[in-house]
C-alpha cells in the first residue's frame, strides 16, 4: 500500500497546485469557474499513469498480461474475438513487442489521460475529484477489469457531445468503446434518459424501477441471464460472490442526496449539471441492484466518473462561511473509507518489476 499512499499526496498535491496557478474561464454570459493548469494536469495524470501502468499484479492484471504473451494476434483471431478494438490494440502493441508491461502501461495511459484530462476540464475543484477518483476506489477498479474503464474512460471523453446534445458524435464514441467492451452499448438508450431535467418524474421512475428490481431480483436475474446467456456475458450467470457492500451504496447516494437539496443553486454555478447528476443516479440506481448481485456494479463503472465531477461542486451548494469544513470533511470521510476498503477489506499489495 506504500505505493497508493504516495500516489494519493503526491497527485493530491500537484492537483491543488494545479488549480492555485488555474485561469479563469466564462461560461455562458455570465457564470464564471476556472481551468487547472495544463502542466500540472499533465503531472496528475503521469503519476496516475505510471503506478497504474507499472503494477504486476491487481484484480487480473496478471491474466491479461499472460493473455498478451501466449496469443498469436492476428486479423482472424481478432475478428473470432469478443472485442475487435482490445484485439486490435494488442495486435499493434504486439508487432513492436513482447513486454506484457507495455499493454498495461498503454491501457493505463489512455485511461487515466482521459479521465484526468475531462475532470480539469468539468471539475469546479479539480484536486478533490482527483483524491476522490483514488479514495473512492474507481483508480482500484482501473486495475481489475481494464477493458471495461478503458471503454468508459472513451465515452466518459465524448463528455462534451452528451451535455451539447451532439448524439451522432456521442453515439460513436460509445460504439467506439463497445469495440473495447460490449457492454458500452447500454449507454445508447441511457443517452435519451439523461437528457432529462434532473429530479424530474424520469428520476423517480428510474429509482422506483431499481427498487423493484430488488425486490423483485430473483425474477429480473433470471429473465436477464436467459436474455444473455448465448453471448460473451452468459458465464455471468454462474456470478456468486454476492452483492455490494450497502456502505458502497451510501457513498454513491450521499453526494446526489446534497445535489437535490441544492438542486437550484447547482443548476446556477453549473447549468449544464442535470446531466451530470443524471448520469450519476444511473450509476446509483445500478449500484442499489448490485447488492443483490456484485455483477451489476460492473455497469455503474460507466457512470460513477461522473460521481467524480458532481462531489467537486457539492462543496460550492454551501454557504461560502461553511465551505472550509465541508472540503475537510469530504477529504477525512473519503481518507477513512479508502483505508477500510483497501487495507481492512481487500488488503491490497502493490506489486512491480518496473519500480523494483
Amino acid at each position: 500500500m506504500t505505493v497508493f499512499w504516495m500516489c494519493l499526496f503526491a497527485s493530491f498535491s500537484v492537483a491543488l497546485i494545479a488549480r492555485y496557478f488555474s485561469r479563469p474561464v466564462l461560461v455562458g454570459d455570465s457564470v464564471q469557474t476556472v481551468y487547472p493548469n495544463k502542466l500540472m494536469i499533465t503531472c496528475v495524470a503521469f503519476i496516475l499513469i505510471a503506478v497504474s501502468g507499472a503494477r504486476t499484479n491487481i484484480g487480473d492484471t496478471f491474466f491479461y498480461m499472460h493473455a498478451y504473451e501466449v496469443n498469436d494476434f492476428s486479423w482472424a483471431t481478432i475478428v473470432e474475438g469478443k472485442d475487435i478494438g482490445f484485439g486490435l490494440l494488442q495486435m499493434v502493441l504486439k508487432f513492436y513487442t513482447d513486454d506484457p508491461q507495455v499493454l498495461i502501461f498503454v491501457v493505463s495511459l489512455l485511461t487515466n489521460s482521459l479521465i484526468v484530462f475531462v475532470l480539469a476540464h468539468y471539475a469546479r475543484l479539480f484536486e478533490l475529484s482527483i483524491y476522490i477518483y483514488i479514495t473512492g476506489g474507481l483508480f482500484l477498479v482501473t486495475m481489475n477489469g481494464i477493458r471495461q474503464c478503458l471503454a468508459a474512460a472513451i465515452v466518459f471523453a465524448a463528455t462534451k457531445f452528451l451535455i451539447n446534445g451532439n448524439w451522432p458524435v456521442y453515439f460513436l464514441f460509445v460504439i467506439l468503446a463497445s469495440s473495447i467492451h460490449q457492454s458500452a452499448l447500454i449507454l445508447l438508450p441511457i443517452y435519451f434518459f439523461v437528457r432529462y431535467k434532473a429530479w424530474s418524474k424520469a428520476t423517480l421512475i428510474l429509482l422506483l424501477i431499481a427498487v423493484l428490481i430488488v425486490v423483485g431480483f430473483n425474477e429480473f436475474s433470471t429473465l436477464l441471464f436467459s436474455a444473455i446467456e448465448d453471448t460473451q456475458y452468459g458465464q455471468y450467470a454462474e456470478f456468486q460472490e454476492g452483492g455490494a457492500n450497502i456502505l458502497r451504496v451510501a457513498v454513491e447516494a450521499t453526494p446526489l442526496f446534497i445535489a437535490y437539496l441544492g438542486r437550484e443553486k447547482l443548476r446556477t454555478i453549473f447549468p449544464k449539471s442535470d446531466f451530470i447528476v443524471n448520469m450519476a443516479l444511473v450509476g446509483l440506481v445500478f449500484m442499489i441492484i448490485s447488492t443483490q448481485n456484485w455483477i451489476f456494479a460492473r455497469f455503474s463503472i460507466y457512470f460513477s466518473l461522473y460521481q467524480l465531477i458532481l462531489v467537486a461542486w457539492i462543496v460550492k451548494l454551501f454557504q461560502p462561511k461553511d465551505q472550509r469544513f465541508i472540503y475537510y470533511c469530504i477529504l477525512v470521510l473519503y481518507f477513512f473509507y479508502y483505508f477500510y476498503e483497501t487495507v481492512i477489506s481487500l488488503n491490497i499489495q502493490y506489486q512491480s518489476d518496473w519500480l523494483g
